[in-house]
């Protein structure tokens, strides 16, 4: 490769959070090298050592926000570098040489005696590939993040492709502002400002510290910026196409919670529901109970279910619902009681209590006026998954806490309501609140403002406009693949959203905005699903070669029912349909179709 001199800048070590990265799927991912997106020109930095040791004083003054400033930069070597903190064992990830930066921004005294700060990370490699990468959060965020950009486990970490990473904590920090009468981590809802940065706030506070860090190293602006998020980081992708649409040429919003305060109302209504097929009273419901009111063996009858009613839609009995819009409840109900406890005669079958708590949970959270709170859900095979029960019930062992509880009982009081509920992080009272929401009173309370919140939950947190007109303008692409088994985020919300991008542009949505739906796939990966696949490959052809994706190749993972097993993911509304002939298990049998 030819490279280019150019000087430079750099950071302090900081913990890093935990990666997992499986197998590379070499059938259908070649590296970014190997298929042309990258230049044969690189950046290659000049005298780094000095340049990274310099950049603090360099940068001194140079921010667009006043206050912020560098804290670290250390140049890290080429090699082994452990990231699993918190996980014994965990394999050291070879990194490049490069540039390890660390930032503050905005550090003020907040409400209850909290102080708050906007924390950033960067990774600068000494040789450079002339893009930069926004890497998003995660959950509650609250951490810095690590900074390597990792998005997906049939890719290499963006830093080790060449790019320039940064994450942040978005405002806040899980150790430094933790009240367990509060929310626990969650306690940084009960001040205003936190709660904006969070949603939206400290974004391009960030964005636009990194792009000044980059060009003072490298001594040039990024050709090309992107952002890749799941979950919350795909809400924060979102958040930046609506609120910011200058920042980024192409944005990957995985799973995003775009809908973030209906969401954790949909939580509530879940725990309650699925309380409801426990063997005790709903409302006294221990999540002992909760936890074992389905057990692996009925929701795999569940998923069995499923399958009888809607695997063949898509022309092959493969194990994947491939055409789930049509998998409707009507469908799904007749195999359900096929396998009721009236029907089979045997322990190993559906209550009613189930039968109609699963119903109840597809039909979404609503109010005593049946008005719809925030989504319906598909009826797919990941509800038989560790992930799905993870966050629906938690594990009967106990292992594995109720997510819903966990993270939706402390959110939904400190963070999504107006004024925030003073609820402690214990589980028991999390679970407490949540059976006691009421949807007429409370879930109100994500669209109310009061005297010390002028914007409400919904105003801070979703990221659900329509209205992407100054993005496209731009000429920015944005992808969105999502799970159809996923547990916290509706798919059927995300398209719900885009039908509105697409109404809005005369049909045309696909030009800019593209979802990819994933069969069978939990919260941003894992399920009975083709999990693996390259957004960040896919987006950089759209962006940089204008190939828009008429379908992404994935791949399935060791875990799955059939590993090694292709799909194309196709655009919705397109659907992976079988040709009627060829290998089921191989991409090439199948073709998005409407």
């Amino acid at each position: 490769m030819n490279s280019r001199k150019y000087g430079a800048v750099g950071a302090c070590s900081v913990a890093l959070t935990l990666l997992t990265f499986g197998p590379n799927v070499t059938n259908l991912f070649a590296a970014p090298q190997e298929t042309g997106l990258f230049d044969k020109s690189s950046v290659e930095v000049e005298n780094a050592p000095t340049r990274c040791a310099s950049l603090i004083q360099q940068m001194a003054g140079k921010f667009s926000d006043a206050s912020t400033h560098l804290v670290g930069a250390t140049l890290l070597s080429r090699g082994p570098l452990q990231v699993g903190r918190g996980s014994p064992g965990a394999p050291p990830l070879a990194v490049p040489e490069h540039c390890d930066v660390t930032g503050v921004s905005q550090e003020r005294a907040g409400r209850y005696g909290q102080r708050y700060a906007i924390r950033f990370h960067i990774r600068l490699p000494t040789r450079w590939n002339g893009r930069f990468l926004f890497q998003g959060g995660g959950g509650s965020n609250g951490d810095i993040g690590n900074a390597l950009g990792p998005y997906s486990r049939a890719a290499k970490p963006a830093l080790l492709q060449g790019f320039a990473v940064v994450s942040q904590d978005s405002g806040h920090s899980n150790e430094l502002n933790n009240d367990p009468n509060r929310g626990g981590i969650l306690a940084f809802g009960f001040d205003e400002r936190a709660r904006a940065n969070y949603g939206y706030a400290s974004l391009p506070v960030v964005a636009d510290a990194a792009k000044a860090i980059i060009r003072e190293f490298y001594g040039a602006p990024p050709r090309h910026s992107y952002f890749v998020g799941c979950s919350k980081g795909g809400q924060e992708g979102l958040a930046f196409a609506e609120r910011y649409p200058l920042e980024f040429e192409g944005i990957a919003a995985i799973a995003p919670g775009l809908s973030l305060p209906r969401a954790a109302v949909e939580q509530a209504w879940d725990v309650q529901t699925l309380a409801s097929a426990a063997s005790a009273s709903a409302e006294t419901v221990t999540l002992a109970q909760l936890a074992a009111g389905f057990s692996d063996s009925a929701l795999t009858l569940v998923r069995d279910a499923v399958l009888a009613a809607c695997d063949a839609d898509d022309g092959a009995k493969d194990g994947i619902v491939g055409d789930f819009t049509r998998c409707s409840t009507e469908r799904v109900r007749p195999e359900l009681l096929a396998r009721s406890c009236s029907a089979l005669k045997t322990a190993d079958c559906l209550s009613a209590s189930q039968i109609t708590a699963l119903v109840r949970l597809m039909g979404g959270a609503r109010d005593r006026h049946n008005t719809k709170l925030y989504s319906t859900w598909p009826w797919d095979t990941g509800i038989a998954s560790p992930d799905w029960r993870a966050w629906k019930l938690g594990s009967v062992d106990g292992r594995v806490p109720n997510r819903a509880v966990t993270l939706g009982g402390a959110s939904l009081p400190s963070l999504f309501t107006t004024p925030p509920t003073v609820v402690s992080s214990n589980p028991r009272d999390l679970l407490a609140f949540l059976l006691h929401f009421d949807f007429d009173r409370d879930a109100p309370k994500i669209y109310a403002t009061s005297a010390e919140f002028a914007h409400s939950a919904w105003a801070d947190d979703s990221a659900r406009s329509a209205d992407l007109r100054k993005f496209n303008s731009r000429k920015g692409k944005l992808i969105v693949p999502q799970g159809v088994s996923d547990p916290v985020f509706s798919i059927n919300d995300t398209i719900a959203w885009w039908r509105e991008v697409n109404e809005r542009n005369g049909g045309h949505a696909n030009s800019f905005v593209r979802v990819f739906p994933v069969p069978g796939m939990n919260h941003c990966d894992g399920g009975p699903s083709t999990d693996r696949f390259d957004v960040l490959a896919a987006l950089m052809r759209w962006v940089e070669q204008g190939r828009a994706p008429d379908f992404i190749p994935a791949a399935a993972g060791p875990a799955s029912p059939w590993p090694g097993r292709t799909r194309p993911l196709c655009p919705y509304p397109a659907v992976a349909r079988y040709k009627g002939s060829g290998d089921v298990e191989n991409a090439s049998s199948f073709k998005c179709r409407p």
